[in-house]
Parts: structure tokens; C-alpha cells; sequence
């Protein structure tokens, strides 16, 4: 079998940038690179966040983006920093597992590339009321969107011991995730779990203070707890089977991970032959640089397939290809997010 890199993707010059920026943006380069913009083309960021990907995009000349996020605050934070590009920014509030009705209210039958980043932002993890990190006392929230939904302390009022322990099992990957959940539910009976040091004292009273491979030991029941609030493999899932309806034939997707789950179920839909020839063999992930400048970083993997009509003969280099390269049952465990 001679599988090689399928297209490699030839990365613009690093473009400096500011250090005052409030949340570093990962992978821009390659993200960009991976999707190749050109003048005329119209490209959505389905995770729009600070509006990193999509500034880089707009600075190719006469491109457009539309910018998905549900976080009223990054959209703010986006329409200031997107202002210079005009009416070549067009920014909505919504979910991305809704783009296509996104892209049909604004009357676009198809763009040419997709772009989403699904990791946490800087901004989002320093700041203690949004209750997503450990690291600063806030409320247990862990909301993206804060105008709707429940928090996280809904959330495990609202769950029995058994499905507060499945949500922390299925979603952060906690094989302690029993003993993490009776001591949780204890501290809430006790009217002890109010903030996210509440939350994180309880694990530790369940699993201990050791920090396993470097991880703290409340950051898988914390990545549970907030996958669950905001529906987020669900809402992958939906982005997942529209991305083929919204992405144009010869247009590209790329997506950045940062935990086993979400990395499996990208690419599960990337190996569908009939609507993808993959981009990359494996996914591109940070180097050493960034990873230094950003160490939220290095858990990042970038994965790119481009957009095929269904039945049409594979490129020569992938019509034998096995499926070795995409190990599902039983692959090795990536390691969880960085610690929140």
C-alpha cells in the first residue's frame, strides 16, 4: 500500500500576531491553507469565536465569510475586530449545527469552504462567570450561549446519580465516574455546590488531589458536565451531515478537535468516499513553536476533506487504500482537553 499525504498543503508565511489578542487562534495558518481561498469566494466559519480564522480568510482580497457562533460575547468581541472588512463579514447568532438554515435566511445555496474550530476559547476559560474553568471561582454555568438553555447545576439537579455518573462516564471519558457523581450529588444535598470550586472540591473528595499525565483530576467530570450543557456532540453531529449539503462540489472542510470524542465522530464523516477524498493522512497539529507561544494548543488536531460527487473514481494514490489509517473500535484514548 503506498498511502502519502494526499495534498500537501503549502502554508503562507506565519502572519504575526498581536499580543494583546484575547484569544490566540489555533492553527490559523494551516486552517486557512487547508481550505485555499480565493478572490470571489465565499467561505463560512461555522465557529466563529473571536474571528481569528475569519479575519486571516478575509485578508485574502474579495473573499467573504459568514461567521457562526451562539456566544454573544465573542460576536462582539468579532464585529469589532472584522469592522475594517465591511459587508465581507456577515456574523450570526446561532448554532452551527443549524448553518444551512443560517445560510438559507441570508439566500446562499452553497459556499465554497468550511472552516470550524471546536475547542474552548481563551475567553471563554478566563472568564470566572461563565463558570467552564476550575482555575477562578464562578458560578456553575459552563453555558456557550448564556441567553438560553440550563447550567450546569440544573443539570445535575435535574439528573438522578446514575445519569449525572453516565453523562461524566460518556462525555469526559471519568472511569471513577460513580464515586464522582454520588460525591457530587452529596455536596449539592449538603448545600455545598455552588461555584466551580464547589464542583472541583467534590471530585477530588472522589478520585483524590493526584494530577494524572499532568491533567488535574475535576478536568474530565468538568468536559463532561459542559459537553452535556451545550449539546455539543449533538450539535457536531448536525454540522457533521449538513456540511455536505452547504459545502459546494471542490469545496473544502476543515475541522479542529481537541478530544478523542469529537476527533472519532469527524473522522467517521471525513472516510465517507461518496462526499469526501481526505486532505491529510493524519491531522496536522500544532508545532513545537506554537505550542509554546499557546499551550492550550497542543491538544489541537486538524483534519481536511475535500467535497466529491458521489460515484466519482478516487484520485490513484487512494483507490487501494485500506481503512488501517482510520482505527475506530478500540483506538487509543486521546488525552482530554487542556486543563479548564
Amino acid at each position: 500500500m503506498n498511502v502519502e499525504n494526499i495534498v500537501p498543503m503549502r502554508l503562507p508565511p506565519p502572519t504575526p500576531r498581536p499580543r494583546a489578542e484575547p484569544h490566540v487562534t489555533v492553527l490559523r495558518d494551516e486552517t486557512v491553507a487547508s481550505i485555499s481561498p480565493v478572490a470571489g469566494g465565499v467561505y463560512l466559519d461555522a465557529t466563529l469565536g473571536a474571528g481569528g480564522h475569519t479575519e486571516a480568510i478575509l485578508e485574502i482580497p474579495g473573499t467573504r465569510v459568514i461567521g457562526v457562533d451562539r456566544d454573544e460575547s465573542a460576536l462582539a468581541l468579532a464585529r469589532a475586530r472584522l469592522a475594517a472588512f465591511g459587508d465581507r463579514a456577515t456574523l450570526v447568532h446561532g448554532r452551527f449545527g443549524a448553518i444551512e438554515a443560517h445560510l438559507a435566511a441570508l439566500g446562499i445555496a452553497g459556499v465554497d469552504g468550511m472552516i470550524a474550530d471546536l475547542g474552548l476559547s481563551s475567553m471563554q476559560l478566563d472568564q470566572a462567570d461563565r463558570g467552564m474553568s476550575f482555575r477562578s471561582e464562578g458560578p456553575l454555568d459552563m453555558r456557550m450561549d448564556t441567553s438560553s438553555g440550563e447550567t450546569a447545576l440544573d443539570l445535575i439537579d435535574r439528573l438522578d446519580d446514575d445519569e449525572l455518573a453516565n453523562v461524566i462516564f460518556k462525555y469526559g471519558e471519568e472511569r471513577r465516574s460513580r464515586r464522582v457523581a454520588r460525591c457530587i450529588k452529596q455536596a449539592r444535598d449538603q448545600g455545598d455546590l455552588h461555584t466551580t470550586l464547589d464542583l472541583r472540591r467534590a471530585v477530588v473528595r472522589a478520585v483524590g488531589p493526584a494530577r494524572i499525565g499532568g491533567v488535574d483530576p475535576a478536568t474530565r467530570t468538568f468536559q463532561g458536565l459542559r459537553i452535556a450543557v451545550n449539546r455539543e456532540l449533538e450539535e457536531l453531529e448536525q454540522l457533521l451531515e449538513l456540511a455536505p449539503k452547504v459545502v459546494k462540489i471542490g469545496g473544502v472542510v476543515g475541522i479542529i478537535s481537541f478530544h478523542s470524542l469529537e476527533d472519532r465522530l469527524v473522522k467517521r464523516s471525513l472516510r465517507e468516499r461518496d462526499l469526501w477524498r481526505p486532505l491529510t493522512k493524519k491531522p496536522v497539529i500544532p508545532s513545537d513553536e506554537e505550542m509554546a507561544e499557546n499551550p492550550r494548543s497542543r491538544s489541537a488536531k486538524l483534519r481536511a476533506a475535500e467535497r466529491v460527487v458521489a460515484g466519482a473514481p478516487m484520485r490513484a494514490s487512494r483507490e487501494r487504500e485500506s481503512d488501517e489509517e482510520w482505527v475506530l473500535p478500540g483506538e487509543p484514548e486521546v488525552e482530554p482537553e487542556e486543563d479548564a
